[in-house]
């Protein structure tokens, strides 16, 4: 009976630490005060960030004249639309960063040339990239969307909190 206590009490604590750590989850907002336009060093404002797997990065722009795109390191770096795995077009886009690695976006209605792109490394908690090194080349980095609406969200929580749901959901069946 003790076993099945203890059991049960690691199970819940591991399933609320995971509760918590999804809720504090950071929304980035690209440009912060300045938003998502041309002409802004989106470069020293991504290095200024921190960002965590299940973190957001929101675009906030003028709708119709500006969009996000992810990219590959190609397209960004070409300004192209090289290796396109997500668009939005909404003005006030949340993106989830489900994955460590690095993430490409650029503006795709011409102003990428005038500064409208930001690459963002994404690590779990505070070990850094160097330790989980990006998905291998052809992996699923990021999850592709093919609307103005994130894919993303679907099934983007860190595959730990899914473990840890699931081990407090044994422990709870095994009673």
């Amino acid at each position: 009976m003790a076993s099945r206590a203890l059991l049960l009490a690691v199970a819940g604590v591991v399933v609320a630490g995971c509760a918590v750590g999804l809720s504090g989850a950071t929304d980035h907002i690209v440009g912060a005060n300045r938003g998502w336009n041309p002409n802004i060093n989106y470069s020293s404002w991504s290095a200024n960030q921190t960002f965590y797997v299940g973190d957001l990065i929101s675009f906030r722009y003028q709708k119709g004249t500006h969009n996000v795109f992810a990219v590959n390191e190609t397209g960004y770096d070409n300004c192209t639309m090289d290796g396109v795995t997500g668009n939005w077009t909404s003005g006030k886009d949340f993106i989830p960063l489900p994955h460590p690695g690095t993430y490409f976006f650029i503006c795709g209605n011409g102003f990428c040339q005038a500064g409208m792109k930001v690459a963002i490394t994404v690590r779990i908690f505070d070990l850094g990239p160097e330790i989980y090194p990006p998905p291998a080349p052809g992996a699923d980095n990021p999850p592709s969307s093919s609307s103005s609406s994130s894919s993303f969200a679907a099934g983007a929580w860190p595959a730990a909190a899914a473990a840890a749901t699931a081990l407090g959901a044994a422990a709870i069946i095994a009673l």
